[in-house]
């Protein structure tokens, strides 16, 4: 009797564990004792780890510490990359650039899908005029270069800051869609038309069904095939540009110089030591990047070509760097998330610096639903209104953070207004002082260097700005994601689950 006494009292205590705080709970709540995924209570979903895929094209960034910034000397004078610390979360981030494929893939789904609206796919073309100069022949490039197959594999170029969002907008659901086709939730549906097409958010919302694949049962409840939920993992984050920030850390790819966190060699460029030229007996003197080594020197002589290109290259040329990423210096600068600004560094946040902020919300309905999409298959959304923003338990009090700590009366170099008094709030403006300025809310940070560049371009500290709806023919962009959950990869093999 005692033993069997002792034997109940060991299980209660193993239960008892087992539901703890902290430990596995075999799929019974730690807080109410109730079972998840049970018809019989209500059949509360709740997937057990579940760790995030790596999605197509990209590389996993483990994040950390570094310090963002100029360590060469200022060529330029602009001192707009003082340096100084930050974290970044990890995060991924294409493999390589944004190829012409591609955008040409995108733009073949757009044609399909909103023939009918047709201003769409013109709002969607790469300006292939950039390629024209007053005294050079480039025409040739102005014709082939976005559709030639010779060129398939290059770096897409001609797309500006705004283009390049919605393509990884659209990249996004066409990613989410497949998932969900590979998880059985939908079937291929090729009709997609106009308002009809699938959209993460719009699926999320409950405003697109398509194709449902009936086959697909409920494993506890054998119910009809369910909507894939957020909660169930299966939908990615958003594909989007990389702030500067993760930019600069993925280029500069620290992981491979330090040892328990101590950084025992700095980097110039996304590879160690000074020199443009492979320094390894088996490649020893290749070049290491696509970029201008002299007046007039684009690519070397002929049979010594030095960089093997005249313009860009092949996106997976060369060495990746420590991270694998290929091309962070060099073939084309890339657009980066960030609104420009010279200065105002010290006022970013330590930790995911970014200034770009416009905080939008969904557009509803009376009741509280989600309002109807739009023509296109988008949900709407609006600026967040002043009384919205000013609740005392929110930090922010506004939508449009671009300017925020910037050009205001605090920060001007001009503290008078136009009459000499010193009133506050009646300041000019940092940069309006009654001469033409390029520096905006609506100019975004590009980086890299590219082949038309010189080497000082192709250090990731240093950056440039241009108008977000211009664009240029040494200028593309490469995609990236969210890291959600561990900031270390848990399970890499399902990590890369396909």
């Amino acid at each position: 009797m005692k033993y069997k006494v002792g034997f109940y009292s060991f299980l209660a205590v193993l239960t008892i564990l087992s539901m703890s705080c902290g430990g596995k709970n075999n799929g019974i709540s730690s807080t109410t004792g109730w079972n998840y995924n049970d018809p019989k209570n209500g059949n509360f979903k709740v997937k057990e780890g579940v760790e995030q895929e790596t999605g197509p094209g990209l590389v996993f960034i483990e994040g950390g510490t570094f310090s963002m910034g100029g360590q060469e000397q200022d060529v330029t004078h602009d001192w707009n990359n003082i340096q100084r610390r930050v974290t970044v979360s990890s995060f991924y981030m294409d493999e390589t650039e944004v190829k012409n494929i591609d955008y040409l893939e995108y733009l073949w789904w757009i044609s399909r899908v909103y023939a009918s609206y047709p201003d769409v796919y013109k709002k969607a073309l790469p300006d292939t005029l950039v390629w024209r100069s007053e005294l050079a022949y480039n025409e040739p490039y102005v014709e082939t270069y976005l559709r030639h197959p010779a060129y398939k594999d290059y770096p897409v170029v001609g797309v500006n800051w705004l283009q390049a969002n919605d393509y990884c907008q659209w990249r996004t659901d066409r990613v989410n869609e497949q998932r969900l086709i590979r998880e059985g939730y939908l079937k291929i549906n090729p009709e997609q038309k106009a308002e009809d097409n699938f959209n993460t958010e719009a699926y999320l919302a409950g405003q697109y069904v398509g194709a449902v694949n009936q086959s697909k049962k409920s494993a506890k409840s054998g119910e009809a095939t369910p909507t894939a939920k957020l909660e169930d993992g299966i939908l990615l984050p958003k594909y989007r540009l990389p702030t500067e920030a993760e930019w600069e850390y993925a280029a500069l790819g620290l992981v491979g110089n330090a040892y328990n966190e101590r950084l025992y060699e700095s980097k110039i460029y996304p590879w160690n030591g000074h020199n443009m030229r492979n320094g390894n007996k088996k490649e020893m003197g290749q070049m290491r990047a696509n970029y201008v080594r002299g007046r007039g020197d684009m690519m070397g002589s002929a049979g010594a070509l030095n960089d093997k290109g005249d313009i860009t290259v092949a996106v997976n040329s060369y060495w990746p760097n420590d991270y694998g990423l290929y091309c962070m210096a060099g073939n084309v600068n890339e657009w980066v998330l960030d609104v420009y600004r010279p200065l105002s560094y010290e006022e970013m946040d330590e930790f995911r610096p970014f200034r770009g902020n416009e905080f939008k919300t969904l557009v509803r309905n009376e009741d509280g639903t989600v309002a109807q999409k739009d023509s296109l298959g988008h949900l709407k959304y609006r600026a967040v209104t002043d009384a919205e923003a000013n609740q005392k338990w929110r930090r922010y009090t506004k939508s449009d953070y671009r300017n925020y700590k910037d050009g205001d009366y605090a920060s001007s170099i001009e503290y008078t207004n136009a009459d000499g008094d010193k009133k506050e709030g009646t300041s000019q403006r940092m940069y309006d002082n009654k001469s033409t300025t390029l520096i905006n809310d609506n100019v975004r940070v590009y980086k890299g260097g590219s082949w038309r560049d010189r080497a000082y371009w192709l250090d990731p500290r240093t950056r440039r700005f241009l108008q977000d709806d211009q664009s240029k023919d040494d200028l593309g962009f490469r995609c990236a994601m969210t890291r959600v959950g561990s900031p270390t990869l848990l399970n890499a093999k399902a990590a890369k689950k396909k």
